[in-house]
């Protein structure tokens, strides 16, 4: 971990990051859900009659994955040589995402409607949500690659101080202030963490980057999301316990959706850059 910030040691660091964790424990140990609240009604944009099917969710992977994985040969931005590195990140990133959502799954927090889904779970998930952990950060990715090769120039690199401790404060005070909601206080606390941790233990080399790029990932996002929430179909695909989060939404889909997102991505990314320097490092 390499410091923007003089004096700051590993020990130091590696305290910045793990304390949001270390909070988010004890606050899972409390064990607050009330289960068995699951909203089945939630605020509509439109309904598409097409998506009323047992292939829902596996059609949004195949929406997400396949234009990325035919377009990641293309000459400029060589996405496809990214893999090596990019596989690693997702799948230990996904490792830690996996348990969070099964756990909530498991406490009550949010749970899934089988008529969108083809059959199959494993940890109280079904498969589907298990891919969405690798194919949303394979086309999100993409973004990131494609903007930086096409429109270079870091528009928001002035502006980091401000934007990411702001975030970062932001964020953290919300999450105090609704400890009592489990998704909120979690979301919330790691990423307003995460990000203190990211400002003062690891130079702006891609931080920025990711903010202008994550700017562009919420279009998709929120289209999908938007379907998984039912914000375009009868009832909702994924469905929240309405006591476990702010009740803020964008339509159909909770503010903490916007900031797990952000966490996932974020956190990929610089297991990415990590992964990279690693192998320029091995081989110089």
């Amino acid at each position: 971990m390499q410091g923007s910030t003089p004096g700051l040691t590993k020990p130091v660091a590696w305290l910045l990051f793990l304390w949001p964790w270390a909070a988010v424990g004890a606050l899972w140990s409390l064990d607050t859900v009330q289960g068995g609240q699951l909203d089945f009604e939630v605020p509509k944009l439109a309904l598409v009659p097409w998506l009323e099917s047992r292939f829902t969710y596996f059609f949004l992977h195949l929406f997400t994955i396949v234009p990325v994985f035919l377009l990641s040969f293309d000459r400029k931005v060589h996405y496809y040589t990214r893999w090596r590195h990019l596989a690693p990140a997702i799948l230990a990133v996904g490792i830690i995402f996996v348990a969070w959502d099964a756990f909530f799954s498991y406490k009550g927090v949010w749970g899934f409607n089988e008529e969108y889904l083809t059959g199959g779970s494993l940890l109280r998930l079904p498969w589907e949500e298990w891919m969405f952990f690798a194919t949303v950060p394979f086309g999100s990715l993409f973004v990131y690659e494609c903007l930086n090769t096409y429109f270079p120039g870091d528009p928001f690199r002035s502006l980091d101080k401000p934007i990411t401790l702001g975030l970062s404060i932001g964020l953290l005070a919300i999450g105090g202030m609704h400890i009592e909601k489990m998704y909120t206080a979690t979301t919330f606390i790691l990423t307003g963490g995460f990000l203190l941790f990211h400002f003062l233990a690891i130079p702006n080399t891609y931080r920025t980057l990711f903010y202008r790029s994550f700017l562009l990932v919420l279009i998709p996002f929120l289209i999908i999301n938007g379907i998984l929430i039912g914000g375009l179909t009868a009832r909702p695909v994924v469905v929240y316990n309405p006591d476990e989060f702010i009740g803020l939404r964008l339509v159909s889909i909770p503010l903490e959706d916007a900031v797990f997102g952000f966490l996932n991505l974020f956190g990929i990314l610089s297991l990415y850059f990590w992964f990279m320097e690693k192998r320029k490092v091995t081989h110089d």
